[in-house]
């Protein structure tokens, strides 16, 4: 069991800004201080993988100035 950063029981899940509302192609992340859990949107009741906070931040920061990836038929 995890603890949000609220207190809660159950992790709080948000998806990207990138993430269009009927798309199921897309990684969720919960805030669980220190550390931030990782999931896949398509399959939430799978392992998650968990990071420290600093791990997600850099992540993030050396990955946010890549463009929208767009889908090759």
């Amino acid at each position: 069991m995890f603890a949000n950063a609220q207190g809660s029981p159950e992790p709080t899940w948000f998806k990207s800004s990138y993430s269009g509302a009927n798309t199921t192609e897309c990684v969720e992340a919960a805030f669980l201080l220190p550390q931030v859990l990782i999931r896949d949107s398509k399959r939430p009741t799978a392992a998650c993988l968990l990071v420290s906070a600093e791990a997600w931040t850099s992540f993030l920061s050396k990955t946010s100035h890549l463009t929208k990836p767009t889908r090759i038929a």
